[in-house]
């Protein structure tokens, strides 16, 4: 390659980066100088032809890796009959073959029906409406470090980040947070954690501020995302079952990031065995084509024709795409995120052992954080530090981002090969110790 080849290749990136600020939103959060020509399973190429591994999958997306064959041929084949005829207004058998597929799978007992809709946020936000149509309550709960997305209502449920609330007052009413039960940053020191945040909710929210009998649903993630990675202690969620029940409150889970493999089952929630009223779906349903849903309790689902609708939502590419997707999943891609997340976690916890601003290392299947801290036993968190890490990791050749104040998330595609974990392993270990 002539040195002028080399000038104007070196170039390609920047320039990309000069048009983005140019022409696109400047509300969008971009951690490293990553712009991405072409994707190969859990192997990225950027426009300049440097290889990286990527363990970040379009936040917790394509976890079939990128451009799985059976999910290319699955559109292309679509592409060839049409690609859109509003299931609002009419019907088209692959969002009726899709729906049956997710009325199977759902961890709901009995009868379910689906409503579509684009993303994760869209998911939340028809949970939210139907929570309010079907019971008459007003009121939701949700808990201090969650993120359920930007619009309007789901903003109203997120409590991770300032920002994402700073100038856009007042949102949604009657919306209250209750405490997330963290083990490794207990808010209730010698408490068990679990019991403390039902208590709180049972005994200090529900007997000052918020009326239990006029609270429509409790939104929870199974596993905090945005706010940190965050497992909650066994008890939580059963006893947040138990709770809803007792006051005639829908549960409504947040699968959108924990959902379809990631965490070595199919849904989260199924690791503590409990069933939610309505579950909210996006992400990784798809295999990077937009698509959110709800699957609800068909005695819930009781809205009435033209109650909430979406143009978009459950397209037939999109359709196709979750149905292959499905099929991958059930056929070994589950086993393998639980097998694999298994060994990457203990990797990660022998490292931890060398490394001194290791604090903690979490998660279930290939939903894994490292939390970096300014030392082991104050746990004083250490947000520059993490930053460091995810640019250093960067510069090797491998795509991470953070979560939380401060810890680093790590979601590869759940078959991603055993060398390619490794190789993984091995730059993110160089990166946290060059960070220091």
């Amino acid at each position: 390659m002539t040195t002028a080849t080399i000038a104007e290749t070196q170039t390609k990136t920047q320039d990309y980066i000069r048009r983005d600020a140019e022409n696109i939103s400047s509300s969008y959060t971009r951690s490293y100088p990553f712009v991405m020509a072409r994707g190969r399973g859990s192997e990225v190429w950027d426009v300049e032809g440097k290889r990286y591994l990527d363990f970040a999958t379009g936040i917790a997306v394509t976890n079939t890796g990128h451009a799985h064959p059976a999910v290319v041929k699955a559109v292309q084949a679509q592409l060839e009959q049409f690609i859109h005829m509003s299931g609002t207004d009419f019907y088209y058998p692959q969002q009726i073959e899709l729906a049956e597929r997710l009325n199977q799978i759902a961890p709901i007992s009995g009868p379910t029906k689906v409503f579509f809709g684009n993303s994760g946020a869209e998911a939340v936000e028809a949970a939210m409406k139907l929570a309010r149509y079907h019971t008459r309550r007003p009121r939701f709960l949700a808990f201090r470090g969650a993120f359920h997305g930007r619009t309007f209502g789901a903003l109203s449920l997120t409590a991770s980040k300032a920002v994402q609330r700073r100038g856009f007052a007042p949102l949604l009413p009657q919306v209250s947070h209750a405490i997330y039960p963290d083990p490794y940053h207990n808010p209730w020191p010698g408490q068990d954690p679990a019991v403390a945040a039902l208590d709180y909710i049972e005994n200090t929210l529900f007997k000052t501020t918020v009326p239990a009998e006029e609270v429509a649903a409790i939104i929870v993630e199974p596993i905090q995302g945005e706010g940190g990675y965050i497992v909650p202690p066994p008890d939580f969620l059963p006893g947040l079952r138990e709770l809803c029940d007792r006051h005639g409150i829908l549960l409504v889970l947040d699968e959108v990031q924990t959902g379809f493999g990631r965490t070595g089952k199919m849904f989260a929630c199924q690791h503590w065995g409990v069933e939610p009223d309505i579950i909210c779906l996006a992400k990784g349903i798809a295999s990077g084509m937009p698509l959110g849903a709800i699957v609800a309790r068909a005695d819930i689902m009781n809205w009435p024709p033209g109650a909430h609708a979406s143009t978009f939502g459950g397209n037939p590419l999109s359709c196709v795409a979750a149905l292959a997707t499905i099929d991958l999943l059930e056929n070994g891609f589950i086993e393998m995120a639980a097998e694999s997340g298994a060994y990457l976690k203990t990797r990660l916890q022998t490292i931890a052992q060398r490394h001194p601003h290791i604090g903690d290392v979490r998660g279930l299947g290939l939903m894994l954080a490292v939390e970096l801290v300014k030392d082991k036993e104050s746990r004083a968190r250490a947000p520059e530090l993490r930053d460091r890490v995810v640019q250093e990791a960067y510069e090797r050749g491998l795509l991470i981002l953070g979560c939380g104040v401060n810890a680093v998330r790590l979601i590869p595609a759940l078959n991603i090969p055993r060398n390619l974990l490794d190789e993984a392993i091995d730059i993110l270990e160089e990166a946290l110790f060059a960070a220091i």
